[in-house]
């Protein structure tokens, strides 16, 4: 039972996985050519293909150590590459506020 429950748990994670390299993927394949090389990081083509080879190798080759240098492209991509992509691109989460700004309006440290 218990190793039942394991080998579900590690399916779900391969298949949190996967999704997150799709959607990467998907994310590199959006963005603009012209905005990887304003934000100074690796051109568009080499991102497709390092993602592209993370989702071939989470369908179609189950070797965790391949799988896991997967996951570290796809989190790079996630948490450096996509936000300055965004920032270059002017789709970042501010629309024309300060950095004072708060949630209902400027924020003025209780003046």
């Amino acid at each position: 039972m218990l190793l039942t429950a394991f080998g579900g748990f590690m399916s779900l994670i391969f298949l949190a996985m996967l999704v997150l390299a799709v959607v990467a993927l998907g994310m590199a394949a959006i963005a603009r050519e012209d905005a990887y090389r304003a934000a100074d990081k690796q051109n568009k083509m080499f991102w497709l293909i390092i993602l592209g080879i993370t989702v071939a190798v989470n369908l179609l080759v189950p070797i965790i150590f391949l799988q896991i240098a997967g996951l570290v492209a796809t989190i790079v991509f996630f948490v450096d590459v996509r936000p300055a992509l965004r920032q270059v691109s002017g789709g970042g989460g501010r629309r024309g506020g300060s950095s004072s700004d708060g949630p209902y309006g400027p924020y003025n440290g209780g003046r």
